[in-house]
């Protein structure tokens, strides 16, 4: 993560058209392709942002950040830097986000991958990826990779940060057609709709029943 504390002014074009005019404040680039520029107040919500996949072009004092698919720009001007540094973060630092049910469904998963998927079987936890761990990654009955994201509640960034995981597993040309399931206690509608939209599958798995406490609930077939 690059971290540059400067003089700057902010100009976006896009959907609409902003302008921050120039003030100290704080950018954010991270090894995703998120672009962050924050200010001393106002929360956590930075003041302009760009969502991955991006591409950052440097022409002296001026940082360009483009959505690799749209016309949205962030035009960042540097008018004096006061700090650029660039710290390498642990690959898994994002775990650490995670409550307790979300590692408890990963652990239950891991021992059944068929809750996930008929006939699916585990390869390993932690898969590793440029961009972070996926957390399991799977092969079904024909042998094909199955990468499987779990989420206490599976939402629209859920979805988007499988999509990213697959986009990077997918380089390899031996998992090129490696598929995506989204695991969740919960999956919110948009999600689902999102999901089915980019050829995801998604499953909503009980975690008491994973653990033996509850038998499953029976399901009529007319």
């Amino acid at each position: 993560m690059r971290l540059i504390v400067a003089r700057c002014s902010v100009a976006y074009t896009g959907r609409l058209t902003a302008h921050l005019p120039e003030a100290l404040r704080l950018i954010m680039l991270k090894a995703d392709g998120s672009v962050l520029v924050h200010a001393d107040a106002g929360g956590y919500k930075p003041l302009n942002w760009m969502t991955p996949p991006t591409a950052v072009i440097e022409e002296g004092q001026t940082i360009v950040v483009r959505k690799v698919k749209g016309d949205d720009q962030l035009e960042i001007t540097l008018h004096e830097v006061l700090s650029d540094v660039t710290h390498t973060m642990d690959f898994d630092a994002d775990r650490l986000s995670k409550d307790g049910v979300e590692a408890d469904l990963q652990v239950a998963l891991a021992d059944a991958p068929h809750w996930c998927g008929e006939g699916f079987r585990l390869v390993r936890r932690e898969w590793p990826t440029d961009i972070g761990p996926v957390d399991l990654m799977c092969r079904d009955e024909a042998d094909g990779w199955i990468a499987v994201e779990i989420k206490r509640v599976g939402t629209i960034d859920a979805v988007e940060q499988l999509s990213r995981y697959l986009e990077r597993i997918r380089q390899d040309p031996g998992k090129a057609d490696c598929r995506g399931v989204l695991a969740a206690t919960t999956v919110k509608p948009q999600a689902r709709v999102l999901a089915e939209s980019r050829g995801l599958t998604w499953v909503e798995v009980d975690l008491a029943v994973l653990r033996g406490e509850r038998e499953p609930a029976l399901t009529l077939f007319a």
